[in-house]
């Protein structure tokens, strides 16, 4: 049967006022509080998968894996690998959104949700050696396997701005151009 007319209804699921709790005017248009709160729903579902996009979650490899592929082509420098692997696992656990407990989300770092709460501290390191020693090697072999974009620089070569020589701007845009600008 046709509704007349002049009845009021939803232009989204088709109810009339007397249908509804509340039924906003627009230009031409009428929602209901079901719709608005249903398109509301689907906005912030949205929203939260394009957060979850923005922070990737991929498994953190283990220090072990690391160094192995860091055998594979690096030989000898068996401490500094080690000790580059721990950092790099940690570094990633660090920088991985963890999910609550509650979440039913897997763990990918390998610690107990337990302990999902600890916060693991930033460490540096700095590679100190003789020339050939393989310093640039472990460096560049990591980004390798981890994917990452990678740079290398002559530090000699800095100048400031305006003088002759390179510009640490330079470096920071061979960086973005190994990443193909998505930082």
């Amino acid at each position: 049967m046709a509704r007349p007319a002049n009845i009021t209804m939803c232009s989204f699921c088709g109810k009339t006022h007397a249908e509804v709790r509340k039924l906003i005017a627009g230009p031409g248009v009428y929602i209901c509080d079901n719709c608005v709160i249903l398109c509301k729903n689907v906005l912030d579902r949205e929203l939260q998968l394009q957060n979850q996009k923005k922070l990737p979650k991929f498994a953190i490899p283990r220090p072990a894996e690391i160094k192995r592929r860091l055998d594979l082509y690096c030989v000898g420098q068996d401490h500094a690998k080690k000790t580059l692997a721990v950092a790099v696992h940690n570094h990633y656990k660090r920088i991985q959104p963890q999910p609550s407990p509650d979440s039913g989300e897997p763990n990918l770092t390998g610690r107990p949700l337990a302990h999902a709460d600890v916060e693991i501290e930033k460490s540096n390191i700095l590679m100190i050696g003789p020339t050939g020693s393989g310093k640039t090697l472990l460096a560049h072999t990591l980004a390798r396997i981890l994917d990452v974009p990678f740079a290398i620089a002559d530090a000699t070569t800095l100048t400031e701005a305006g003088y002759v020589g390179e510009d640490v701007e330079n470096i920071i845009l061979r960086l973005l151009q190994n990443a193909d600008y998505d930082v």
